[in-house]
């Protein structure tokens, strides 16, 4: 679970700050919104991907068995050209986001300011070193990022709660600023709808989950064709990961976007890129503040992780079929039970 949701989880380090700066006050309505489509909607689909690939082909076998062999040729690899996008774009994108919380940081801005690609960059690089040990090493990683990162994060929460809590009147502002902008609830919702694609970042660790289910230890049951132990097991995988982050997603969002002005959600703000981080500085002081900025950096850094699992257990599923086996790796293209990449294409 802390493998492929470690790119969902690494989500609450930009999340309300992005959903703060797409729909004002109305983030917490909006994130509601994400969380309703992704427990009633994403979650429902990729459980039932996962009944029907259970050796990790993901969403894109389903569609290629409804599909002729030359529309295969020409869907299936456009899909995943997607996909790949996608889980580069979750790499690269939480890499970033690593070093500007690096770079934010009080005690290193006057260092760092101004080496923010280099530091992205080398953070990359640092990934990919990580998975040249194995799986088994990456998993070990991630299991300790999660577990401490989302610690920290129930720490931060608990004493944004008290905050609002203890000073009754951030409620009261934040609903007359909502009536104000938005006036009745249909028109919240409507906004909420227009703005959701802006939110919907962390959806793509579902299509990692099903990916690496060959990686996923579940009971005897079941045969080599349909694996009923590993699809259980996956499905507990999807619905702890879902039920978990949405409930950080909606506490995350109502805290910050009533604790935070609304100027330093902004560009040059302090707390632009990392809401959450500015309110653990401001309410549990530096210390406090700076394990959590370390904590933060390294899941953002590992969450590129999970979509790097999504890319070496996807691709050589397919790409040899269509002739696209790429020659440099063509001798090696699976990933043998000790976890390192052995076999052929």
């Amino acid at each position: 679970m802390c493998l492929t949701g470690v790119d969902y989880f690494s989500a609450l380090g930009y999340q309300p700050g992005i959903a703060a700066l797409a729909a004002g006050p109305l983030s917490p309505i909006a994130t509601i919104v994400l969380v309703i489509v992704t427990l009633a909607g994403a979650l429902p689909v990729y459980r039932r991907v996962a009944e029907e690939s259970p050796r990790g082909e993901g969403s894109i076998s389903m569609l290629e068995r409804l599909l002729s062999f030359w529309q295969g040729k020409l869907f299936v690899p456009t899909l995943l050209g997607f996909a790949a996008t996608d889980f580069l774009i979750t790499i690269t994108l939480s890499a970033a986001d690593a070093s500007t919380h690096l770079v934010e940081n009080p005690h290193l801005t006057s260092t760092l300011h101004g080496h923010q690609m280099l530091i992205t960059l080398l953070l990359v690089a640092l990934l990919g070193a990580v998975f040249l040990k194995g799986l088994m090493e990456a998993i070990g990683v991630a299991v300790a990022l999660v577990g401490v990162c989302l610690a920290l994060n129930v720490v931060v929460v608990i004493v944004g709660v008290w905050h609002i809590v203890t000073a009754g009147h951030v409620v009261s502002d934040w609903s007359s600023a909502l009536t104000a902008q938005h006036g009745n609830i249909f028109v919240m919702v409507g906004v909420a709808l227009i703005v959701f694609p802006k939110l919907a970042l962390g959806l793509s660790g579902f299509e990692t989950g099903v990916a690496v289910m060959p990686h996923v230890q579940g009971d005897d049951g079941g045969t080599e064709e349909k694996p009923t132990g590993r699809i259980r097991a996956t499905k507990k995988l999807l619905t702890s990961a879902a039920v978990i982050m949405s409930g950080f997603l909606i506490t995350t969002s109502f805290i910050t976007t009533l604790l935070i002005p609304e100027k330093e959600f902004k560009t040059g703000g302090q707390a632009n890129g990392r809401a959450f981080a500015y309110l653990a500085h401001e309410y549990l002081g530096g210390a406090f503040g700076t394990v959590y900025d370390i904590s933060t950096i390294a899941i953002l850094w590992f969450a590129g992780a999970s979509a790097m699992a999504g890319l070496l257990n996807l691709m050589p599923r397919y790409l040899p079929r269509y002739g696209m086996a790429p020659h440099w790796r063509a001798p090696s293209a699976r990933w043998s039970s000790s976890s390192r990449w052995s076999g052929s294409w």
